[in-house]
């Protein structure tokens, strides 16, 4: 027998999501020192080719732009606290929050030099994808970005998104257009990857440099 899904689903909130090396923060004000290191830091610019924000130019417009980030609960943004540091070393969001269909998304990442490709960038999105599956009940957790972008594409089936298509002349920003690829997780695909994740985040995988001893099999 079919269970049904227990719709609508809750609404993210405001919340600290911890983990060994990452946890994840309400974004504040006090997170724009760090997130203007993050952000501003050599490689900017490729870092924002695909944002639809623009790299801040001094310490005063990334405390801007999280004034304006923090009005709303969608896009819902959380600040990527690196436990090592203590400082916020990047950023990202859970968006398009549809709690009558269970359909969550999350975007607006931008994961600094500091922990990109690293296992706090990892964790990061294992703990939103922890919360959306486990604590909130959603059935579709997704992942879209320009078609462009191939790092990105990338990064998400890394994670285990599975590829959907590409939806054209899907949006337009920056001057530009932009068609978009979609990927998707399910909920019942979370339990497999789940185990996946936790096994690949154990101390045990990396050497005293934090270098992985074996991959992520999600693929």
């Amino acid at each position: 027998m079919t269970t049904l899904p227990a719709l609508p689903c809750a609404r993210p909130g405001r919340r600290v999501l911890d983990g060994r090396y990452a946890r994840l923060e309400p974004l504040a004000p006090a997170h724009a020192a760090g997130l203007y290191e993050a952000s501003a830091a050599p490689g900017a610019e490729r870092r924002f080719a695909y944002l639809f924000d623009l790299p801040p130019a001094a310490p005063a417009d990334m405390a801007a732009w999280i004034a304006r980030m923090t009005v709303g609960d969608d896009p819902l943004f959380s600040a990527v606290i690196d436990k090592a540091s203590g400082r916020a070393a990047g950023r990202q969001a859970l968006m398009r929050i549809t709690p009558e269909h269970g359909v969550i998304e999350i975007g607006h990442i931008l994961w600094g030099p500091a922990i990109a490709r690293t296992r706090v960038a990892t964790e990061a999105l294992y703990l939103a994808a922890r919360h959306v599956f486990d604590d909130l009940g959603y059935r579709r957790f997704e992942w879209k970005c320009n078609n462009l972008n191939e790092p990105s594409k990338a990064a998400a089936l890394r994670f285990g998104f599975s590829f959907e298509g590409v939806f054209r002349q899907h949006m337009w920003g920056k001057g530009a257009n932009r068609d978009t690829a979609w990927f998707s997780m399910l909920d019942a695909e979370w339990p497999g990857l789940k185990r996946e994740y936790e096994r690949w985040l154990e101390p045990a995988n990396f050497d005293a440099a934090g270098r992985q001893q074996s991959k992520l099999r999600v693929l």
